[in-house]
């Protein structure tokens, strides 16, 4: 339940280039640099809910741990797969509908940070988030 509270993104690392491997175009990316990404965890057993809001779009998401979704990326990229813990870290792993390649995600705490990794055909990339 640590993940718990609401998140507001603080700083990017490699964000741009992970989003280009994606296949995201340059505006479409632009724009993502400054989406004012606020993400809102509630977590009970093993079930989560999210709510994403930022500059361009508010969605909910409902998961079980384990238990494969499908879900839709603020680029309309629709992937499908499962989020499961280790550890401390949640770790999501996503195959994207339209070729099939696979797009890992975790989500830890560092440091009083919620830190977000990525990782889409060896491009690497994090968001930091800051607990409001």
């Amino acid at each position: 339940m640590a993940f718990n509270g609401t998140w507001k993104v603080d700083r990017s690392e490699n964000y741009d280039k992970f989003m280009e491997q994606m296949g995201i175009n340059v505006m479409k990316r632009k724009l993502a640099e400054h989406d004012n990404l606020k993400v809102t965890i509630e977590q009970t057993g093993d079930k989560f809910h999210i709510k994403e809001s930022s500059t361009f779009r508010t969605k909910d998401i409902d998961f079980t741990l384990g238990v494969q979704f499908d879900y839709s990326l603020a680029d309309g990229t629709d992937v499908s797969g499962t989020w499961e813990m280790e550890g401390d870290m949640l770790k999501g792993k996503f195959a994207r509908k339209d070729n099939n390649k696979i797009l890992t995600t975790t989500r830890a705490l560092v440091g009083g940070e919620l830190v977000q990794s990525y990782n889409y055909e060896g491009v690497d990339a994090k968001r930091i988030f800051k607990k409001q």
